[in-house]
């Protein structure tokens, strides 16, 4: 067959219609206008740097600024700052990391420095949960005495040595000088003070941890009374969520939750949905809702549990095991003592076809989210559970390894322990959101406090671990080196210097005097700021979390000495020609008659 004939285009001449001269001219005009016009991004146009002092001074600038907001909330007497929310109404806190988080400047360098120093307020509160604004003041003290340092020409390598050590010996210090927590009495006092010296929250903790041991669970919620209440509930809790999101049974919290359903335990993977159906047929008839805790569940199994939950709206849920190995049996083992039921397993000759309802342990309340699960008011004989206790307590004294009293003792905390509720009540949600922080920071160093002992507070343990760098000065090998100790020496006093200003006091006196009668040890008479009494703070109930002392201190000078390493700083210019904005009628710009909208 013959090729097809290409099409040509031919140019519109002037003879070809009276107006084409004057359409090809006004078209010519256009394209150079257009041309002229430079092309709208959303991106930035380049980049700027900024090297040496002048880098450092600009991220100081937003380092100062975010410590001055958190620093106003440190001690007994320290103030409340008030947060614009982008919904809702404004937040009053006085937790130092909900402060940090909500800061951000526009200045590029400057919201560097700042995200920075909220970074040291985030890992201090992951890892310990409370000393947030200590960490943030720490951190600008170390920082600002650096940049002052290397302005004058000293190697901000040199003096970040000489920083680390003078850490590590104040951080071993305070290890020794740790005082081990056990009393009542004395958990109390620590969760008073990190409550902002409020009593009623210090009891309500100390209560919670009596009622469910120092391992227990304990969970915070918004209370629906002006008063606080404490509710403890017998049941286990473990690391483990449900399979599938299909399975949610409310999808505002995204939480699976059942009452009185039948339990199903079993030590191996279940990838067969037909060893399923006598347990499935058993749920359906009683109307009661089937959970499935197994090593695993995958392919038809899950599938058909998936299908039959979304389609016949089957009450069935599907959670992986505690632990792995051995240890996931053994935790099977307590579920089963827990819920009255028995562990489906091969070994024993028993197989998921055999299922009956005596096999199937119960309880009162289930409750799954994506990663975890709590299982409360279980079917099972209390005096079965309490021969299961006397047997793990038994084999943590007799076992040898560290780890396996370690899981040891999570066991017994999870079989023994049950769940505390501590509902926050107030006269409204701004009310119940600044009670809420302060009792989750009490709890977390109330939880600190029983892991690694507490030391003198009201900042007196770093103000006096101070005077015990003299030795770390004499032994630098450099001036910059030994100018890293001074800096360490000197930060590590401010903490207690804020606390006593904040409380309206003069702090060069009242500091002087305690370093005169310290005489170079860490003594437990301080200055308390709520009382503005000399004191023994041990006593008095004035004390600090080890724990949270010395992370507020290793991500403080880890944080602030990087810094000091930085020469040279790069941001993103802002764009030139930011694109439009959208037309009010918010139409379809050039579609004549659409740009109010369609009618």
């Amino acid at each position: 067959p013959r090729p097809p004939t290409p099409l040509s285009i031919h140019p519109v001449t002037p003879h070809a219609h009276p107006f084409a001269s004057s359409m090809q001219r006004l078209g010519k005009q256009a394209l150079r206008k257009f041309r002229g016009i430079p092309s709208a991004r959303t991106f930035a146009s380049g980049k700027e740097i900024k090297f040496g002092d002048e880098a450092r001074a600009s991220m100081l600038k937003g380092v100062n600024k975010l410590a001055d907001a958190v620093q106003t909330t440190l001690g007994p007497k320290g103030r409340n700052v008030m947060i614009e929310q982008s919904f809702g109404k404004p937040k009053i806190t006085k937790d130092g990391v909900t402060v940090a988080k909500s800061i951000e400047f526009t200045d590029k360098y400057e919201n560097i420095g700042a995200q920075l120093v909220r970074d040291v307020a985030s890992k201090t509160n992951d890892k310990a949960g409370d000393g947030t604004t200590t960490a943030t003041i720490l951190a600008r003290a170390l920082y600002n005495e650096g940049v002052k340092s290397l302005a004058a020409g000293m190697n901000p390598m040199l003096v970040r040595k000489g920083m680390i050590a003078a850490v590590d010996h104040v951080v071993n210090l305070l290890k020794d000088s740790s005082k081990p927590i056990t009393t009542k009495d004395e958990i109390r006092q620590v969760a008073t003070i990190s409550a902002n010296n409020d009593s009623a929250i210090g009891s309500l903790i100390a209560d919670a941890m009596e009622d469910v041991g120092n391992s227990g669970v304990i969970t915070v919620q918004d209370g629906k009374t002006l008063a606080d209440e404490k509710e403890t509930v017998k049941g286990m809790k473990f690391d483990r969520g449900y399979k599938s999101p299909y399975f949610v049974t409310d999808t505002k919290n995204l939480k699976v939750e059942y009452e009185s359903p039948f339990v199903l335990l079993y030590d191996e993977k279940i990838s067969s949905a037909q060893s399923l159906l006598p347990s499935l047929d058993l749920s359906h008839k009683t109307g009661r809702p089937l959970v499935i805790i197994s090593k695993d569940i995958e392919g038809e199994a899950l599938g058909v549990l998936v299908l039959n939950r979304l389609r016949n709206n089957l009450k069935v849920v599907a959670v992986k095991a505690p632990g792995f190995g051995d240890n996931m049996k053994a935790n099977l083992e307590d579920i089963a003592i827990l819920t009255g039921g028995k562990v489906i397993s091969e070994e024993t000759g028993m197989k998921l076809e055999d299922v009956s309802d005596e096999h199937l342990g119960s309880c009162k309340q289930f409750s799954a989210t994506k990663d975890d699960t709590i299982i409360l008011h279980g079917s099972g004989a209390q005096s079965s559970i309490e021969d299961r206790c006397t047997a793990l307590r038994e084999a943590i004294d007799t076992t040898d390894s560290s780890y396996e009293k370690e899981k040891l003792s999570e066991r017994l905390a999870k079989l023994s322990g049950g769940v505390a509720v501590i509902k926050v009540g107030g006269a409204n949600e701004v009310e119940v959101g600044e009670k809420k922080d302060r009792v989750d920071d009490a709890l977390n160093a109330t939880r600190a406090a029983v892991e690694e002992g507490v030391l003198p507070g009201g900042g007196s343990a770093l103000l006096y671990a101070s005077q015990t760098l003299d030795g770390v000065k004499t032994s630098a090998a450099s001036m910059e080196e030994k100018r890293g100790v001074e800096i360490v020496q000197a930060a590590i006093q401010i903490p207690a210097k804020s606390i006593i200003e904040n409380a309206g006091e003069k702090s060069e006196l009242i500091i002087g005097k305690l370093l005169e009668e310290a005489d170079g040890k860490i003594v437990s008479r301080g200055m308390n700021s709520l009382t503005n009494e000399y004191c023994d703070m041990i006593e008095a109930g004035v004390i600090d979390p080890t724990k949270v002392v010395r992370t507020a201190l290793l991500d403080a000078s880890t944080v602030s000495s990087l810094m000091l390493t930085a020469e040279a700083v790069i941001v993103d210019l802002p764009d030139e020609n930011p694109p439009p904005a959208m037309p009010a009628g918010g139409g379809m710009g050039g579609m004549g008659g659409m740009g109010g909208g369609m009618f």
